[in-house]
Formats: structure tokens, sequence, C-alpha cells
């Protein structure tokens, strides 16, 4: 099935289904970090995938990405980004450290792999037990580089089957003062071929 067949009902569907994930992530982020995290209602759409790195702020905007691969009874691509101040701050409150450099050492490097994997499984249980389908996530790969470059290689795949790809975006932020927020992008990039099996889940809701 092509992304660009996807009715109304069924973005509506995935995207209340999505929010109860998000929802769940955000609960497990707040609990690692001891700060109420909320998220913005995702936005579920299909992009142009050369527009992705537009979303992230530009391609050459500075961050963090986390990469995992949903697999299971489903396949695909989860892309969680973080500015690279969001990324530090978060890594401050989990370790009490402020140096700059501490995104680029292995302390930091290893607590935001783990942030990523708390927050991609939290939202694949919660994904899978609503649609009755066994979802796990990979072991996490972190890059620290320009967006443009952080996205091109989860998107690859996917440019190969199309141009398009079916994006859940969700943005965290903390309840703290905005000068001082944790934001970030979660991105779910269902594999073209497993676009169908989600979608049969989704219809016996």
């Amino acid at each position: 099935m092509s992304f660009n067949r996807l009715t109304a009902g069924q973005l509506d569907t995935l995207k209340e289904i999505s929010n109860i994930g998000m929802g769940h992530a955000a609960t497990a982020l707040s609990q690692l970090i001891g700060e109420s995290i909320f998220l913005r209602v995702p936005q579920l759409k299909i992009t142009p995938i050369g527009d992705v790195p537009d979303l992230l702020g530009g391609p050459e905007q500075v961050v963090v990405g986390i990469t995992l691969q949903m697999l299971g009874d489903a396949r695909g691509s989860i892309l969680l980004i973080f500015p690279r101040e969001s990324a530090h701050r978060l890594l401050s409150r989990l370790l009490g450290e402020k140096e700059k450099t501490l995104i680029l050492n292995e302390l930091g490097a290893s607590t935001l792999k783990e942030v990523g994997n708390i927050l991609a499984s939290a939202y694949l249980s919660a994904l899978g037990s609503l649609l009755r389908m066994n979802l796990i996530p990979s072991i996490p790969l972190l890059a620290f580089d320009m967006a443009g470059a952080v996205v091109d290689h989860v998107l690859i795949q996917l440019s190969q089957t199309g141009d398009e790809a079916l994006m859940v975006e969700t943005v965290f932020y903390g309840q703290a003062n905005p000068k001082e927020a944790i934001r970030g992008h979660f991105f779910l990039l269902p594999d073209p071929a497993s676009l169908e099996l989600l979608l049969n889940a989704v219809g016996e809701q």
C-alpha cells in the first residue's frame, strides 16, 4: 500500500493511537529526570523525505540524533532528535554536570542512548498493546551532527521505495521557563512493506 492512499480517517486513528503512545513516552521521560514533561499533540502526516531536515530547523542545524529500528510484527525506523542545547540541558539534569562537552563524551553519549531506548520502548509498548502487535526497538545509535547528515542514513532505505514517508512528529517540553525547556522531536517512519499491516490493525480498533 502506498502512503498517499491513506484516508483522513486512517490518519486520525493513527494519530490518536500515537498520542497515547507518546503519552507513555513522556511519562517515562518525566520519571527519568524527575520533572514533568509534556508533549504537543502529535502531528501525523505524509511528508516528502527531502523536507525532514527543515522540520528540525534546517539541514545545518546541529542536533543530537538517536536512531533505532522498529522490529517485530512491523518494521521501520524511529528517530529522536534533540537540539544541541536541549540535549545539554537534559544531560545536565540527569548527570548534574554543566560542561558543554558532555554530549561528546562516553558517559553523555551512553546516557542519551538510554533516553532514546526508554522513550522508544514506552512508545512501542503502548502502540503494540493497542494494535495487538509485538513491537520492540533495536539497540540505539547516536549521532551528533547537522540535521541533514543525521537523518540521511535513516531515510536512505525509505527513499529507495518512494519519495515520501509517514511520520509521527511530537515535541516534548519541560515545565521550566522557556529558556530552560527540554525540546525534542520523535519521528516514526514505518517501512512501506509494514504499512498495510499497521493499517489492518488500526482497522480492528
